[in-house]
This record gives C-alpha cells, structure tokens and sequence, in this order.
C-alpha cells in the first residue's frame, strides 16, 4: 500500500484559513503592543470582548469580502485586494463600536499601527498558505477507474473546481477497449497495474466513474474489493462531484435516481419552515420599506434612461407548478419580446442604459419583496422561471421541474455561484446548484446564501 501524503480537503481549508487568520493577527498585535508605543488593543484577560469583537469583524467581512474563497486565496495576486478591503472594513468598523472595542487612542499614530499590523499578519500568513498548502506536496492524488467516456467531463470539472485534486491517471474498466486516450499529464494505466500505480504514485483515493456498474471487470471488482477490505479510500463519482463542486450531477444520473436524492429534511421540517416563513416576512417588510426610500431615485432614473412603464409585470412558475405574476422594476425597452420569447443574453441590446445599472446592483429585484410577503416566493429558492423555458427545459434537461417542490426565492444557491443564465448549458449549470440546495437545505446553507448574496451585490456581479 502506498504511503498517502498529507491533503487537506475543501472544509480544512476553509477552516485552517479561519484558524490562522485570527491567530497570525493576534500574535502580530501581541508582538507590536509589546514592542512599541502601543496601548490601543492589548490582549488581556480583562481585555477579552476586544479580542471577540475583532474576531468576529474578521469573520464576519472576511466571509462577506470573499477573503475565504478557495480559488482566489490559492493566488497572492487575487486574494490581495480581498485582504485590504476586509482589514479596511474590518477596522473601520471597529472604531466605530467603542462601545464594545476601545476607546480611540489620543495618539493617532497607533491607528497606523493596529490597521497595518492586521494587514501585515494577513500578507504574511497567506503567503505561507500559498507557498505550503496549496503547494503540489499537499496535493489529493487520485486514480479514476471507468469509462473512456466519462474520463474527458471528471478530468476538466475536478480541474476547476480543486486545484489539489490531483487526478495522476485513469484505467479503462470496459472490456472492449478502444484505442488508448491521451490526456496532458494524465497516464492510462492497464488494470493489472493498479496495486503498483497506487504505491508509485503516492495515490491517496479511487474514484469509480461509471454508468453501469455491470461494465466493471470481475478483475478490476476483485481489487477493488481487495483494497477497501484493506482499507484503501473508493468512491463512487457522482459524490465526489457533489462534494467538491457543490452540486447535482444530474447528467450523470439515471435509474437509480432515488439514490442520489434523499432530500433535506428540511423540506418537511415544520419548524424550520416556522422560521423560514417568518423571516421570508420580516426581511421582506424592510425590503419593502426600503424600496420605498429608493423609489423617488429609481423613478427619476427611469424617467431619464429608461422612458417608460417603471414595473414590469411577469408571468412565473412557482412552488408545485402554480403560476404567480412576478414584480420587477423594468430594464428592457418597451415591447422587448414583440418577435417572440428570446433568452436574455449578456451585452443584451434590448437593456437600457438605467437598466443595466439597476440589474447590476440588482435594485430591479426590489418589487419581489411584495412577492415573498404574499406567499408566492421566499428569500432563499432556485429562481422561478418563466412557463414557455420550463416547458422547453424539462424537455432537455432531467429532473428539471424538481426544482418546483420548493418555493422560488429572491436569491439562491444557483444566483451566488453562478452568473446569469442565457443558454441551456447555462440551466443545467443553475439545476445542478438548485438540486443541491433542495438536498441540503438547512439554516446554516440559507445563512451562507445570504452572505454570498452580500459578496454579489458588493461586487456588482448582477445579470
């Protein structure tokens, strides 16, 4: 057996970024108030909420700021601007809660010194992660064994969606074998080679890839028994998938379905859909609200860029296939769809000049707020869509109307993962988000939708 490297998996790194975040700044601020005139934030026994309140700023904006992104923390150049932009807010705010942090310092000069003491930890800190963690040493090395069909979709997904996946090589489990397949930096072993593929190539997981499990060789089936016997990590695609892209593969599944959809038992809880309801109705009221503040804002706005109707009136499918009328402030020129229903694209000409500011910062979902208070829609929810896409997409797309067991919502799992939508492989992308949002439905899945909602916003990354 192979002597299997250390690897840290999306959740551990998630957390050792957390972890040493805040410790990197506690033993920066330490050293620095031990060391200068430094008297601002002293880490104390009587001095502990300070130290709480700090943690949770950077917790709080880190998350919002997109500080705890894999894929930008994996690049110093990425996650830079993310780390000035927490530690900005981070002690802006703090200086504005003396009532839970210090008082401010009469000697201003120690403001420099806690801003860029915090952001000194945080670059140096990240740059070891980058250098060591997201190193090749703490690669996942990983051997595929299926199809030569499936093999081409695993390599290029696991490629985006880990960077410390590693997949080392592929063994064809099909009887009748074709030519072999060449992949960069990707070997196709023969399947008597796989115990010694395993020990030279440090492999630490096998991933099963195949549609049907009868394609298996009885002599791939018997090592692989062998090895799991022996403790050796297999496991089957579709919940690697799941697992590392955090979504449904849903063209990957067939038959079988039933074992790829044990839904959240959140969809039946009736507590949760107490609380899911209630705040549905507390946020929409200050969503309302709100609106009302902006309304003589967007109003001009659209008096000037947009020279028309300022609602636009949209027929949805929402929860169990019942049809409800969508609000939306208008950000199309009139008589948009007077050839027929066409998919909105990006740089779509039809949008005006206001409406793209309004979709941007997503100031046009504002009116939904109504709907959510009404019961058609929720906060959190796979998108509603229109009846003439629904009926194109379940055509095309399997388990398509699943999403239509829950409400719609303002914003989603698919909205915070995903850029907008205008092409059929661009639904199965969002499905795949939604399924897994239905699946795992859960408070602490809608708290980290809401956050990410945040990210969007600020970010402008709106339609």
């Amino acid at each position: 057996m192979s002597k299997k490297g250390i690897h840290f998996n999306i959740s551990e790194r998630k957390v050792l970024l957390r972890i040493f975040d805040v410790l990197s700044i506690l033993a920066v601020l330490y050293f620095v108030s031990h060391t200068f005139d430094f008297d601002y934030f002293t880490i104390t026994q009587e001095n502990w909420k300070w130290v709480l309140v700090l943690v949770l700023y950077i917790s709080i904006f880190g998350t919002i700021l997109e500080l705890y992104d894999l894929q930008a923390s994996s690049k110093i150049e990425k996650v830079s601007a993310n780390i000035v932009l927490t530690v900005s807010t981070t002690v802006l705010f703090y200086f504005l809660t003396p009532f839970f942090t210090p008082i401010l310092p009469d000697n201003r000069l120690q403001i420099l010194y806690f801003y860029f003491a915090i952001l000194f930890a945080l670059f140096i800190w990240r740059y070891a992660y980058i250098t060591f963690v997201v190193s090749p040493r703490f690669y996942k090395k990983v051997l595929i064994v299926g199809e030569t069909s499936n093999i081409k979709s695993i390599i290029e997904i696991f490629k985006v969606a880990d960077p410390n996946y590693k997949i080392v090589g592929f063994i064809n489990c099909e009887t009748n074998r074709e030519d072999k397949i060449k992949f960069k930096d990707i070997v196709e072993y023969s399947p008597k080679q796989i115990y010694q593929v395993i020990k030279d190539e440090h492999i630490s997981e096998i991933v099963v890839a195949t549609y049907n499990s009868e394609n298996i060789t009885s002599e791939i089936y018997k090592d692989l028994i062998t090895l799991l016997e022996g403790g050796f990590p297999i496991t089957e695609y579709t919940q690697v998938y799941e697992d590392i892209t955090q979504r449904i593969p849903v063209q990957f599944v067939g038959k079988d379905f039933y074992k790829y959809f044990p839904f959240s038992r959140s969809n039946q809880n009736k507590m949760y859909l107490f609380f899911h309801r209630f705040f549905d109705v507390i946020i929409s009221i200050i969503g309302i609200l709100s609106g009302v503040v902006l309304l003589p804002l967007i109003f001009i706005g659209n008096l000037i860029g947009n020279k028309g109707p300022l609602f636009y009136f949209q027929e949805r499918i929402g929860k169990n296939g019942n049809l409800f009328s969508i609000i939306k402030f208008r950000t199309m020129i009139k008589d948009a769809e007077k050839d027929g229903v066409v998919w909105a694209k990006k740089n779509d000409i039809r949008i005006t000049s206001f409406g793209k500011f309004l979709r941007y910062s997503r100031l046009d979902e504002i009116p939904q707020f109504y709907n959510i208070l009404m019961g058609d829609m929720s906060l959190i929810g796979p998108r509603p869509e229109r009846p003439y896409f629904v009926r194109e997409l379940s055509q095309i797309l399997p388990f398509y109307e699943t999403r239509h067991i829950v409400k719609p919502g303002l914003t989603g799992w698919a909205q915070v993962k995903t850029r907008y939508g205008s092409s059929v492989d661009d639904s199965l992308l969002k499905l795949q988000y939604d399924l897994y949002y239905i699946k795992h439905r859960s408070f602490f899945l809608d708290i980290n939708i809401l956050v990410k909602t945040l990210s969007t916003m600020i970010f402008f990354r709106g339609q």
